[in-house]
């Protein structure tokens, strides 16, 4: 993946539309110590952080359905800042050297900036697969808090130099196969009533992936006397109820008691219960 965004940024630095000198400059994404020493134009992007972006983070999984009868649930990618270090590197010696890598920082400060979001067309590798699920936003000139490059410079031994800092953040998909679920067979709608609420639900069995009503359920309202017996279509409903938290409790006769907590309230009327299986 980060080799993909390597690839990514080599050709949206040599693009025909970048300026001159870019275009014709080295692009190097090695560590530049003191054994870095070009021997023509180059531009270096060091990749030295990547971390997280948390709050990006999605929780719920995404759907896709799938040819023929079903879907595949994935869950959401990891969004990931990748930070590089850039800086120019001129052949040349003296003032000369100085003004060209002056002059070739400017001109990368000016191409990234045209990119808030990384075009579809410079994408290489995963990075260009579907599904693209999000695009890939960048920006530079903008260190994190407190990150200077004093430090960096001392550890590779050599003298510090102006650089840039540049991020692009990218989606890392789980390793993981996505779960197959099966399709919609039926819809069934369950009305509720604000004027005349009560607390309604079904319970169901998911069984060879298919969920299915349970017939001759006891269904209670623990701590209360209020108790029904589902049918055929595994439905219960208790009208009465106080607003709030109650716990369903939900006993088959070969089967051991399933405690279900509920919250009632008048915009969340209805509750399934999904047994486990056997």
């Amino acid at each position: 993946m980060f080799h993909d965004l390597d690839a990514t940024l080599r050709t949206l630095l040599t693009d025909g539309q970048a300026p001159a000198p870019l275009r014709e400059a080295d692009v190097s994404f090695v560590t530049p110590d003191k054994d870095f020493k070009p021997t023509q134009d180059t531009v270096d992007l060091f990749l030295h952080d990547v971390q997280e972006n948390r709050t990006l983070r999605e929780q719920a999984p995404f759907l896709e359905e799938v040819e023929g009868d079903g879907f595949r649930s994935l869950r959401p990618p990891m969004r990931v800042e990748c930070t590089y270090l850039v800086t120019a590197w001129s052949h040349k010696t003296g003032a000369v050297k100085t003004e060209d890598e002056h002059r070739l920082l400017g001109q990368l400060l000016f191409w990234f900036s045209e990119f808030p979001v990384i075009d579809e067309r410079f994408l290489q590798g995963s990075l260009a697969l579907p599904p693209r699920l999000y695009a890939l936003p960048s920006f530079v000139g903008q260190p994190k808090d407190g990150a200077g490059t004093g430090q960096f410079w001392t550890a590779l031994g050599v003298p510090p130099r102006p650089s840039l800092s540049f991020t692009v953040t990218i989606a890392l998909g789980p390793l993981e196969e996505p779960e197959l679920l099966p399709g919609i067979k039926d819809l069934q709608v369950e009305p509720t009533s604000l004027s005349r609420p009560g607390l309604q639900g079904r319970v169901l069995l998911a069984r060879d992936g298919v969920v299915l009503p349970v017939d001759g359920a006891h269904v209670t309202v623990a701590g209360t006397d209020r108790a029904v017996t589902t049918g055929r279509s595994g439905e219960f409903s208790f009208t009465g109820l106080d607003f709030g938290p109650h716990t369903l409790l939900v006993q088959l006769s070969d089967r051991p008691e399933v405690r279900s907590e509920v919250v009632y309230r008048a915009d969340r009327q209805v509750h399934n219960v999904l047994l486990p299986q056997p």
